[in-house]
């Protein structure tokens, strides 16, 4: 069964609401929670979906999105069952989760182009410069580059409207990291959301806008919006599944992950769960991501039966990791 994720919600709501409503299951009913990432929903929502679907009412998987920083917040808290991510665990969230005894495994799911997009009315930015990104996105920009001018003189005179993640957002930590060198080093001056769908809103109902977010959020709006190629000193590359690949789309290109905590993995509908993503990766492709190889899910998975703890990234950001890098990582666990 083939759905695209906009599909999704309804009939799992439905499923959710027919369990509950039915006499003697609800009690009976096992819950997955999820929460975080919303670059990473549109990938757990299908999961979630067809995995619901397989087991015929008799386990109920919720998937919020509160950004990746909101939902290692609650993931720490012990709230939620597995963190959505965008990017890995950093040190920080690393301590909070060790001061409140949460443990937890890194699962890598897909791979991400991060996307910049403009309005199809925008004639002038087709690609950029990593250097004009920063220029525009940069701390000293805010309150001072306000025309499109400002960042390239070949570009228009016209006012310059920018649409990203809010702080709580691991696409938001990632892209300051590659573009401005520091994460959450960003000008405050634009409108910020954690739900990517406000921000293609916003892209698309501005002609002199510009935004950023996660592949699938574009590929599902390819009609509406404009992506832009990067030029990181090589020539520009577009965003695109075939060069996250190859490993000429840097530095947007970046890994996503689930976090899954100790206590839960040892229950048998979340060790289901876990072991149905990381044998279904057609599904990462539909909604819009990179599947990582065969070989990369099964490593994941012996990882997560022999009840490998921690993170391979130190708490720390890496930019321009590939896949293949990625792997020889994850080997090291």
């Amino acid at each position: 069964m083939k759905l695209s994720w906009q599909q999704i919600t309804l009939p799992a709501l439905a499923l959710g609401l027919l369990a509950f409503g039915a006499p003697g299951r609800a009690d009976a009913q096992a819950a997955i929670k999820i929460d975080g990432s919303s670059t990473v929903f549109p990938i757990s929502e299908a999961y979630a979906e067809e995995f619901q679907i397989q087991k015929r009412g008799k386990v109920r998987v919720t998937v919020g999105v509160s950004g990746t920083g909101g939902g290692f917040k609650k993931f720490c808290r012990g709230e939620t069952d597995m963190a959505n991510a965008s990017r890995p665990i950093l040190v920080a969230e690393m301590e909070a989760c060790r001061k409140a005894g949460i443990k937890y495994m890194e699962v890598p799911v897909a791979f991400d182009a991060l996307t910049v997009v403009v309005n199809p009315a925008n004639t002038w930015a087709k690609s950029m410069t990593v250097a004009e990104l920063r220029k525009m996105w940069e701390p000293a920009a805010q309150g001072r580059i306000t025309s499109w001018n400002q960042v390239n003189p070949k570009f228009p005179k016209e006012k310059l409207m920018l649409f990203g993640p809010g702080a709580d957002s691991g696409t938001f930590d990632y892209f300051t990291e590659a573009v401005n060198g520091k994460s959450k080093a960003s000008r405050g001056d634009f409108t910020a959301s954690e739900d990517d769908n406000t921000l293609v809103q916003g892209v698309e109902s501005n002609k002199n806008a510009l935004g950023y977010f996660g592949y699938a959020y574009y590929a599902a709006h390819k009609d509406k919006l404009t992506a832009v190629a990067i030029d990181n000193g090589k020539g520009p590359v577009s965003p695109s599944l075939e060069n996250v690949t190859n490993g000429t789309y840097d530095p947007l290109s970046r890994p996503l992950f689930v976090y899954v905590r100790e206590t839960s993995a040892k229950r048998p509908e979340v060790r289901e769960f876990v072991q149905f993503m990381l044998t279904n990766g057609q599904l990462v492709s539909e909604v819009g991501y990179l599947p990582l190889p065969k070989s990369a899910y099964e490593l994941a998975w012996k990882h997560f039966q022999n009840g490998k703890l921690g993170t391979v990234f130190g708490g720390h950001p890496q930019v321009g990791i590939t896949i293949d890098q990625l792997q020889a990582m994850e080997g090291k666990l």
